[in-house]
């Protein structure tokens, strides 16, 4: 055991409870932006396009989220984020950064001299700028503000996508409501075909980069990553979506080539990294609860499960059939969180709090683990992610 696990200091009630005030008051604000702001896009494109077309186009975009929200959902299976932070990114990129886009990309337009008769103008070099920066903020903003929530590239992955999933959402809402308003079912049905059958991830896809640059910096030893990575993933996300647009209005023409030249090849890399980022996560918490087997809080064969999808899976629904399918996901959810605190520890964050929850995971994994043990639970093949 470690040194350090018993200087463990309580928290006063006093502080537990100013911090509570804090985050209620906090959160408050929060909801109140998201809300005020998806009420008013809303009422923007109500006003545009009619109570019909704004109602088809909330419910056939619901297919992005349907499709979108559980591909992300499905790379956070092995160290799952805080539900109100995957609502914030999700609510921040459907309601505030949309709204901010729609005022923001006509006041580009306007500087720049774009019209309505030539909007590339604002597709090509304002809306990526605008779009990238806004959704990209909330991944940021959990960076800065809640920094344990964040403990590498999958985390920003997810955040960023979410907040693009919700981005696409309202987007495709007001492209279809307009199909809709100016040429009745042929205008909404192809407008879902193009945009919400054919290219559902494209917004998640652009945004991932400045997901990864940002849980890059969140692991970084250095002043020099922490500042260059984010700025990378962001110029990365602008300089896709404006390749992206670009094609997509030089090929109004040759529709079917640029699909299959540059939409496909995105859509394939954009899965590997998801791919990729899911194996590397499991293999993160394979090497940060090692040394926790050698000071005998856990087995090697729970190591394996615990960094393995397959395995995981496995170990609850054997749970399930004995039982005990709730101490099982406590027991996987409390190990992986125990990683991503010994990632923190080893990077030279062992200050009194990070010792403390620490503990208190260790006392949780060993309690949860105890019905398990000497049972048929685990398996023993050699494991992959």
């Amino acid at each position: 055991m470690d040194h350090h696990l018993s200087n463990v200091l309580p928290v006063p009630a006093s502080v537990r409870r100013n911090t509570l005030v804090r985050r209620i008051l906090l959160w408050s604000v929060v909801a109140i932006l998201i809300g005020a702001c998806g009420v008013t896009i809303l009422s923007l494109i109500n006003a545009q396009s009619g109570a019909t077309a704004t109602g088809l186009g909330i419910l056939l975009s619901a297919v992005v989220v349907g499709i979108v929200v559980p591909a992300f959902l499905w790379v956070d299976r092995l160290e799952r984020e805080p539900t109100h932070l995957l609502l914030f990114a999700f609510g921040w990129g459907a309601c505030v950064a949309t709204l901010g886009a729609a005022f923001l990309n006509d006041a580009g337009g306007y500087l720049l001299g774009a019209t309505s008769d030539n909007n590339s103008v604002v597709a090509v070099f304002v809306a990526p700028v605008v779009e990238e920066t806004l959704k990209g903020l909330p991944v940021l903003l959990i960076w800065l503000v809640a920094r344990r929530e964040l403990d590498g590239i999958v985390d920003g992955i997810v955040y960023a996508g979410l907040s693009a999933a919700g981005f696409a959402m309202i987007e495709d809402v007001i492209y279809l409501s307009n199909g809709y308003a100016e040429q009745g079912d042929a205008g909404l049905f192809h407008t879902f075909f193009v945009r919400v059958t054919m290219s559902p991830f494209v917004h998640p896809m652009f945004t991932i980069c400045t997901g990864v640059g940002i849980g890059i910096a969140a692991t970084a030893r250095s002043w020099g990553p922490r500042i260059f990575a984010p700025l990378l993933g962001w110029l990365c996300a602008i300089g896709l979506h404006a390749l992206w647009n670009a094609g997509a209005v030089l090929a109004e023409s040759g529709w079917l080539a640029f699909y299959i030249f540059l939409q496909v090849p995105l859509f394939a890399g954009f899965i590997g990294i998801l791919i990729a980022a899911r194996h590397s996560e499991g293999h993160a918490i394979r090497v940060n609860l090692t040394p926790y087997v050698d000071q005998g809080w856990l087995s090697t064969p729970e190591v394996r499960m615990l960094s393995s999808v397959r395995e995981r899976q496995y170990a609850r629904a054997w749970a399930k059939s004995h039982g005990a399918e709730r101490e099982m996901r406590e027991f996987q959810d409390a190990a992986s969180e125990l990683a991503m605190h010994r990632a923190r520890i080893e990077r030279g964050a062992a200050d009194t709090r990070t010792v403390r929850e620490e503990r208190a995971l260790l006392d949780l994994v060993t309690q949860r683990r105890q019905q398990f043990l000497g049972t048929a639970l685990y398996r023993w093949p050699d494991l992959v992610a």
